[in-house]
């Protein structure tokens, strides 16, 4: 099991908000999650980024 650390990017802000765990094998697009936002204050969709 190959489990890869991803962060979660807020839609509208931008800011990167989460980090959490896939498993690469099983989960091959990207996450798109409904997460709260403490930036803008409300929840949004946030969706996974890549490692700079």
């Amino acid at each position: 099991m190959t489990k890869r650390q991803v962060r979660l990017e807020c839609s509208e802000c931008h800011h990167i908000n989460y980090l959490t765990f896939k498993n690469g094998k099983n989960t091959t697009e990207k996450l798109n999650l409904n997460k709260f936002c403490n930036n803008c204050r409300k929840i949004t969709k946030h969706v996974e980024t890549k490692k700079k």
